[in-house]
C-alpha cells in the first residue's frame, strides 16, 4: 500500500473519484483543500481532504475521509489519517480535528489516536481531536459518551449491531505502526 500527501491547503489538487465507489466524491474536486491518497497496486483506494481552521492557524481540519466501498474495514482509512496527521504535526500544526457522522468513522478515528471532544457540529456530527483532549474525565467515559450520541439516532441495523457490540467497552487500541 502506498500513502501520499498530494498537496496542502490552499493549493490542493483536484481529485476525480468515482461516486459509485467513494462517498463524498464530489468534495475532492475543490482545489482549496489539501489531499492525501492511498493506492494499492497503483489503484486509488482511499482519500482524505483537509484545510486549516479559519480562526486557528495551529489547527488542521480533516474534512472528508473516504475509502472505496469494497475496501472498507481493512484499516486503510485510519492508516491514511495517521500519515496526514504525522506530516501535519511536522509542518507545525498542533492539533487536528474531524467531525464524523457515523459510528464506523468514529471507531476508525479512535484507532488513529483521535478522541471525542464532547462537541457536535450544527449538523449533528461528533467532533474528534488529535491529540486526544486533556480535559477528559476518563478515556472510556468519553469514548462511550460518543457512542451514546450515535445510539440516540435513527440507525441502520448494521450500525445498531456495531454500537451494541461496543456497549461498555474500552476504546479501541490505536493501530500505530
Amino acid at each position: 500500500m502506498e500513502y501520499d500527501v498530494l498537496g496542502w491547503p490552499p493549493d490542493g489538487p483536484k481529485l476525480r473519484l468515482d461516486h459509485e465507489r467513494f462517498s463524498y466524491a464530489g468534495k475532492f474536486v475543490m482545489t482549496n483543500t489539501g489531499k492525501a491518497v492511498a493506492r494499492d497496486d497503483g489503484s486509488l483506494v482511499a482519500a482524505v481532504a483537509f484545510n486549516e481552521d479559519r480562526t486557528d492557524e495551529e489547527t488542521l481540519w480533516l474534512r472528508y475521509v473516504t475509502v472505496a466501498r469494497d475496501r472498507r474495514g481493512e484499516g486503510i482509512g485510519p492508516q491514511l489519517v495517521r500519515r496526514v496527521r504525522d506530516q501535519a504535526l511536522e509542518r507545525g500544526y498542533e492539533r487536528l480535528r474531524i467531525a464524523v457522522n457515523n459510528p464506523f468513522a468514529y471507531e476508525a478515528l479512535y484507532r488513529a489516536g483521535f478522541g471525542y471532544t464532547g462537541e457536535t457540529t450544527g449538523i449533528a456530527e461528533l467532533v474528534l481531536e488529535y491529540p486526544r483532549p486533556e480535559d477528559w474525565i476518563g478515556e472510556r467515559d468519553a469514548y462511550q459518551r460518543g457512542l451514546e450520541e450515535f445510539r440516540e439516532r435513527d440507525l441502520s441495523l448494521e450500525e445498531e449491531t456495531f454500537l451494541e457490540d461496543r456497549r461498555g467497552s474500552d476504546p479501541p487500541e490505536t493501530d500505530e505502526e
